[in-house]
């Protein structure tokens, strides 16, 4: 099995993932990374290859971080070590340092038991499956290894906070004065920056999730879980929740009356504002294959184009630096403005959402009734020949009854897993029992057909 998954390295701490896989990754990665016209120029001038490392407070990020970090520097490469910080934050640092590349040690959403490695080259972005591939190739192969002076040095990052809040704050179109935000941080990375940088923007700002003691991140509050943070938006009379992931990556919202705002809702609001300051280019929207069908009728309405991509914000991004898009995301809370930011960045997408709420006077829920949200319906179908989904024809005549039936009232989407045998079945519609009839139904035509 291939190590890097959609997103990174990711399994148990100390399972798959252990300090010795970090220590070999992360020298694979200075023997890759460290080629290219860029690293050459760097060596000819004299210069060492640099590196930004950043991690969640998950407790086992210390001794992977340690791992990563004693991997660069034994291949030469200098550290700059910046503590617990968003991803985002991370990408943006990799950048504002001309770092020759980064690392992000964390397992965003998922609980405290697991972690994840991040690999961002120049500039902050994610690297192609071709350079992962060639990554996880060099592990096998010869390390750099120098001695003497030639080893790198490992440095403590002293303002990189501040260099990201000071990038955050300087993104914003209009001030957060008078608006009430409670911050869910997930007990996570956004614990040590998020309610500051909330504050210092103008907002009144309550917090909850921003208590991280190594294990508690993700449990049972932020983006993945948001009944808590609902319940105080409505008890302390705030105007709006925001809600990141253990990495901060995401940002999920609830309105004042506690009803979700999702990552497609958030997404058309910040659209259609973008849009009309003409900042939206070629007035388009990406999204994957799992954003709502209200997205794009809302879209439509207020004439901008969706491109649609395969599932991942890594997908996303790739089709936004294609073709020079400025917004792009995922249902999830993964949003991604270009102008601003290399990744998803919840920290950044919160604030330009309560900007525009203070900028249009108007409330979350009021400005999220841009779009209908169709009922939408997932039946995860397990022990099955995933391969065969696009290719039977019993299958493939099933959803196209359904989707007949359907007509433009709804949407039928059957995706295989990529790592499991299993086939997940998507149905939209007007209603949640006519989605709900219609994924059973599929499912069992899917069950039944390519039972292994």
């Amino acid at each position: 099995m291939p190590i890097f998954g959609t997103d990174g390295v990711r399994g148990l701490a100390n399972g798959p993932l252990t300090a010795d896989l970090a220590l070999s990754l992360a020298q694979a990665t200075a023997v890759v990374l460290g080629q290219g016209r860029s690293a050459e120029a760097r060596r000819a001038a004299g210069k060492r290859l640099t590196a930004v490392v950043a991690r969640d407070p998950r407790v086992s990020g210390e001794f992977l971080s340690a791992a990563v970090e004693a991997g660069l520097a034994s291949s030469g490469v200098d550290v700059f070590d910046a503590g617990v910080l968003p991803t985002p934050a991370a990408a943006f640092l990799i950048a504002d340092m001309d770092a020759d590349f980064g690392v992000m040690v964390s397992a965003s959403h998922n609980p405290a038991p697991d972690n994840g490695i991040k690999i961002f080259a120049r500039g902050g972005v994610k690297l192609p499956d071709i350079v992962e591939e060639r990554i996880e190739a060099a592990m096998a192969g010869p390390k750099l290894l120098p001695t003497g002076a030639d080893v790198g040095r490992i440095r403590r990052f002293s303002d990189a906070e501040d260099r990201y809040v000071v990038h955050l704050l300087g993104s914003l179109p209009y001030r957060l004065d008078g608006i009430h935000v409670v911050l869910d941080c997930a007990h996570g990375a956004a614990a040590g920056v998020s309610p500051q940088t909330f504050a210092d923007a103008g907002a009144k700002v309550t917090v909850i999730g921003a208590d991280p003691d190594g294990w508690n991140i993700n449990d049972g509050v932020g983006s993945t879980h948001l009944d808590q943070l609902a319940a105080h938006v409505v008890r302390v009379g705030a105007d709006v929740g925001i809600a990141h992931d253990g990495d901060a990556d995401r940002c999920l919202a609830v309105d004042a009356t506690g009803k979700v705002v999702d990552g497609d809702q958030i997404m058309a609001i910040l659209a259609v504002s973008m849009k009309n300051r003409g900042e939206l280019r070629e007035d388009t929207l990406v999204a994957t294959v799992m954003s709502n069908l209200g997205l794009h009728r809302a879209m439509s309405a207020h004439g901008i184009h969706v491109e649609t991509t395969a599932v991942g914000d890594r997908y996303v991004l790739e089709r936004m630096n294609e073709n020079g898009f400025s917004l792009g995301g995922e249902q999830s809370g993964h949003v991604i403005m270009s102008d601003y930011a290399t990744t998803g960045d919840g920290l950044l997408t919160g604030l330009h959402l309560v900007a525009e709420m203070a900028r249009t006077g108007k409330t979350l829920e009021e400005l999220a009734s841009i779009m209908t949200v169709y009922p939408q319906v997932l039946v995860n179908v397990k022990d099955v020949d995933r391969t065969r989904a696009a290719t039977d024809e019993g299958v493939q005549d099933a959803v196209a009854r359904a989707s007949a039936e359907l007509g433009l009232a709804g949407r039928v989407l059957l995706r295989p897993s990529g790592t499991e045998q299993l086939v997940r079945v998507m149905v939209e519609a007007s209603s949640e029992d006519e989605a709900r009839r219609h994924a059973d139904h599929l499912a069992g035509v899917v069950r039944e057909r390519l039972s292994l």
